[in-house]
C-alpha cells in the first residue's frame, strides 16, 4: 500500500472525509477504540493502579486499557486487570458506557470483584492497592472516567446491576480534560 495514494476526501453518498486510495478507491476507516476495564472491589475499597507509563504516569487509574483483536470486552477487562494490577476478577456485569469523542475512545467498565485473593503491580503499574471511599486520592486520579466510574460504583455499590452509567450530562461528549491535564 502506497501511502502516496491516500488522500482524505469526501467518497460519493458519504457524509465525512475518509482516507482514500485515489487508485483503487479503497476506505481506510478510522474509527474509536476500545477500552475495557473494571471497578475492582477488594477489602471493602476499590483497587487502583498507580501508572508507570503515559499519559498521566504517576497518577491513579482503573485497570483497564485496549481491547485485542479476537477477545470479547470481557476477556479485555480480565486481561488488562491481570496485567495492570495482578489481579483475576469475576465480572458482575457492565457498570459504566463511556463516549470520550475527543480522543477516539469507548470506554466498557465492568463491577467486578476478585476472583481469587492477592493483586500486585504489572509492568504498567508502579503500585496497586485498595483504596477505602473516604480515601480515594481524587486530586491524583488519571482521567476523568476514572471519576465518573467511581462515583457510579459507589452509588450503586450492593445494589443489582441496572443500566450501565454514561458521560455526565456537563461532559455528555467526553471533551472536557483534568485540570492541569492534556488527556
Amino acid at each position: 500500500m502506497d501511502e502516496q495514494s491516500f488522500q482524505r476526501i469526501q467518497p460519493d453518498g458519504d457524509e465525512h472525509e475518509r482516507l482514500t486510495c485515489t487508485r483503487c478507491g479503497f476506505i481506510a476507516y478510522e474509527n474509536p477504540k476500545i477500552i475495557a476495564g473494571a471497578v475492582v472491589e477488594a477489602e471493602g475499597g476499590v483497587l487502583l493502579c498507580r501508572r508507570a507509563i503515559e499519559p498521566r504516569s504517576g497518577f491513579w487509574t482503573l485497570p483497564a486499557g485496549y481491547m485485542e483483536l479476537g477477545e470479547t470486552v470481557e476477556e479485555a477487562a480480565r486481561r488488562e486487570a491481570w496485567e495492570e494490577a495482578r489481579v483475576r476478577i469475576a465480572l458482575d456485569g457492565v457498570l459504566a458506557l463511556y463516549s470520550i469523542a475527543r480522543i477516539g475512545q469507548v470506554q466498557v467498565l465492568f463491577r467486578a470483584r476478585l476472583a481469587e485473593p492477592g493483586w500486585g503491580a504489572g509492568p504498567e503499574s508502579l503500585e496497586v492497592r485498595p483504596f477505602a471511599w473516604t480515601d480515594i486520592p481524587w486530586d491524583e486520579l488519571a482521567f476523568p472516567s476514572v471519576r465518573w466510574a467511581l462515583r457510579h460504583w459507589h452509588a450503586t455499590r450492593g445494589q443489582p446491576l441496572s443500566a450501565p452509567a454514561t458521560n455526565p450530562p456537563e461532559d455528555a461528549r467526553g471533551t472536557t480534560p483534568l485540570e492541569g491535564s492534556a488527556i
